[in-house]
């Protein structure tokens, strides 16, 4: 999975969202203001369809309408705002499309500006994109590769909103609970990862390992041009992978795991390839 996964269309130029406090956006008239954002704002380097190509398979969605536009348009946000959702959508079913057996996870996790005509809206629009392809809610452990590919479903969406229980194609968001560390220092973010997996529950959730440091102001202040990147991933990623390396996948150990900038280690290979110990338990003994 991952983190923020379509900041790369995070754009300086846009209005500041809904998602910053007053004092922000009143800053944010200054346009050096928001070049700064958009450092600490994108947490990922690759489009959807460069995403789903690396092998990434859960998509983190922020989403927001944009405040005096005229009509119900949602967009991606994180700091500023993104592309569309409707163009986002697309481009994955693109993908889709060409690759039948693949399945996507998006869990749709916060909401600005939106009431419940922009919900319908939204939800309608994720229909219109996916059609037969949405699987709906089931119970989780039925819901194997093999059953996916038996109904020509690809797509789970995660909707962190009371109107989930109005369309079946919608998993409520406690189906997908993705603690967060919420700090700037590597070693505590791995104890974190390490204790919310022990507390893990056992059947009926997906569960995402959110292998991302945070920055806090002070953070942000200290180190003002060198951004997100600079400042806390770059240094700290062959930690986090080298926790990654070591993890066992099924039940009580990782189910999805999240980064910022994916590409920049073998971060999807290391995760798909936990799935071989898997095949290694299945194999009878020699």
């Amino acid at each position: 999975g991952s983190h923020d996964s379509f900041s790369y269309w995070v754009d300086e130029k846009s209005p500041v969202g809904p998602d910053q406090a007053t004092a922000i956006k009143r800053l944010a008239r200054i346009s050096l203001v928001r070049k700064i954002m958009k450092k600490w704002s994108v947490t990922q380097n690759l489009t959807f369809k460069e995403q789903l190509e690396g092998g990434i398979r859960y998509f983190d969605l922020r989403v927001s309408s944009k405040p005096g536009e005229i009509g119900q348009e949602i967009y991606f946000i994180h700091g500023l705002f993104g592309i569309k959702v409707w163009d986002g959508l697309k481009e994955m079913n693109s993908f889709l499309e060409q690759h039948p057996k693949e399945v996507i996870f998006l869990d749709f996790n916060h909401f600005y500006a939106m009431d419940d005509s922009h919900h319908h809206f939204l939800i309608n629009r994720i229909r219109s994109a996916f059609e037969s392809k949405l699987c709906c809610v089931e119970c989780v452990e039925y819901v194997t590769l093999l059953y996916m590919w038996e109904k020509k479903h690809q797509v789970l969406i995660f909707y962190h909103h009371p109107l989930y229980q109005e369309y079946p194609f919608l998993w409520p968001g406690n189906k997908m609970p993705a603690p967060w560390a919420n700090t700037t220092n590597v070693h505590k973010l791995l104890q974190f990862l390490e204790t919310t997996l022990g507390e893990r529950s056992r059947y009926g959730t997906f569960h995402v390992s959110q292998a991302i440091l945070t920055p806090q102001v002070k953070t942000i202040a200290r180190h003002l041009i060198r951004g997100l990147k600079n400042t806390l991933v770059h240094r700290n990623l062959p930690m986090i992978l080298n926790w990654v390396k070591a993890q066992k996948p099924g039940v009580m150990g990782v189910n999805i795991i999240t980064s910022d900038f994916v590409e920049l280690v073998d971060f999807a290979a290391t995760v798909i390839a936990l799935n071989d110990l898997l095949l290694e338990e299945d194999e009878p003994a020699t």
